[in-house]
């Protein structure tokens, strides 16, 4: 069903009525003056400026630091809702860590032909250095972003996983501490769940999962790229809200059995690496010999015990979007339950019917490259002109593995404020879900949203923006 034939679900409004979730808001936003807004939005500009809040577009010329565009206007869930959600989350991260522990070891779901052997020893995240390998607590991938669209009053998608390093968390706490301050009333007179406890439970899961090696309180550290990634922000933010050091590949060595950190004070242990960084840079004897963002010698450190890196090496063969399609099969193989949410109805093409099926349908489907991310490397059937579709065809037809391809989905639409008050534009939203001794999940996550009106690519890499999303609760 392309986007033009299906109805959008109005997250807001009920035909002409206004669901009851939001009836506060429309009040608040009814009584706000015109003036009042465009002061509250410049002020909104003002703090994401001072706090430093950018993300990077580079390849576009000019200053790559953008100021991420925000909307006042609040996302609700109900905390029935939510509890669904939230169900569903925590199943996926669970049969997707068991997926990880199986692949890299016995196999088991491949040897029963649930999925083939070829997707995964073939994947290009699938890395041989972890083979044989436990991570410590039986967990590959520490932080698992849910990307989840709605399309209708109880229909809820998952369209994609992320179990590398999923981005944009500072951005969902940001935004919660941006509205808290312009707009304190507001929080006085809705019952909305907090989200400002993420950091602790993030350092809790990180701790959790030190090695047996350690043998005190675990040093945490963050492991970045340096100022120029695109991401740097959320790295510093993150090091900064959980009291942890954040380093860069050279303020690390190997010495014995133990990764230390270079300080004033001397070397100093460190037990648990949050890392973002991708696996082919972490150690260039193990990995690219070219790295210099990495640590020499880490990955024997890893593998003897001496160290945990969060999310694992490899972590990532779990969300290629090839895999993506079988995880309601992990879900039933692995833990014996039916999804709580479902896929997008996924067609591969590396399947010939399936193959066959995108190339005579491509103006109603949404295409995305296997390993592609960011909202780059995808065609939008019904948004794309005749060469484009064209061109992306040619591509089909010379790597098919390399594509799926997705209905048009109708992406239910929030209020989002526009120069003439409010409009729909399409959202999406993306839980974190923390995986460590225990699965923990705070209540919300980042909402993007498609500020261009009937666009359906929410990326802030292509024009998107943020909103604060408001769980209710009970």
């Amino acid at each position: 069903m392309s986007a033009k034939q299906a109805p959008i679900f109005n997250e807001m409004m009920n035909g002409v009525d206004t669901r009851a979730a939001y009836q506060n808001l429309e009040q608040w936003y009814r009584s706000m003056p015109s003036e009042l807004r465009s002061l509250k939005q410049s002020e909104a500009e003002d703090l994401f400026r001072r706090v430093g809040i950018t993300f990077a577009v580079y390849g576009e010329g000019g200053d790559p630091e953008r100021l991420i565009p925000f909307d006042m206007f609040p996302r609700v869930l109900t905390a029935s809702e939510w509890r669904k959600l939230d169900r569903g989350i925590r199943q996926r991260a669970a049969a997707l860590n068991a997926f990880l522990c199986d692949v890299y070891g016995r196999r088991e779901i491949i040897r029963a032909g649930r999925i083939p052997e070829h997707l995964v020893t073939n994947n290009e995240a699938y890395e041989k250095a972890a083979i044989g390998f436990m991570p410590p607590g039986g967990v590959f991938s520490h932080i698992v972003g849910v990307d989840l669209v709605r399309t209708g009053p109880d229909q809820f998608y998952v369209l994609e996983d992320n179990c590398r390093t999923p981005s944009g968390v500072s951005y969902m706490l940001q935004n919660r501490e941006i509205m808290m301050r312009m707009f304190p009333q507001l929080f006085m007179e809705n019952r909305i769940a907090p989200v400002d406890g993420y950091a602790g439970l993030l350092k809790k899961t990180l701790g959790s999962v030190a090695p047996k090696k350690c043998q005190n309180e675990p040093n945490i550290v963050i492991l970045t790229p340096g100022q120029f990634n695109s991401a740097y922000y959320e790295h510093s933010f993150l090091a900064d809200l959980m009291g942890v050091e954040l380093v860069e590949g050279q303020d690390l060595f190997v010495e014995g059995d133990f990764v230390w950190m270079k300080t004033t004070e001397g070397p100093k242990k460190v037990d648990v690496i949050y890392r973002r960084i991708d696996d082919s840079f972490l150690d260039p004897l193990c990995f690219r010999p070219d790295s210099m963002l990495g640590v020499p010698g880490l990955m024997n450190v890893y593998r003897s015990g001496g160290v945990t890196i969060c999310s694992a090496p490899g972590a990532g063969v779990a969300d290629d979007k090839a895999i993506y399609t079988y995880v309601p099969e992990m879900i039933r193989f692995y833990l014996g339950e039916e999804p709580v949410l479902e896929n997008v109805p996924t067609w591969q093409c590396a399947k010939k019917d399936d193959c066959k099926y995108v190339l005579e349908h491509l103006p109603k489907l949404v295409v995305k490259e296997v390993h592609g991310s960011g909202g780059y490397g995808m065609l939008v059937g019904p948004k794309a002109d005749k060469s484009t579709i064209e061109a992306f065809e040619a591509k089909i037809r010379a790597k098919p593995e390399n594509y799926i391809a997705q209905p048009t989905l109708a992406l239910s639409a929030c209020p989002t404020f526009v120069e003439e008050g409010i409009a729909p534009r399409h959202v999406d939203l993306r839980p974190y879900c923390l995986v460590g001794e225990k699965i923990e999940l705070v209540p919300g996550g980042l909402t993007r949203v498609a500020l261009t009106e009937g666009s359906l690519v929410v990326n802030s890499s292509q024009g998107g923006g943020v909103k604060d999303t408001w769980v209710l609760a009970e």
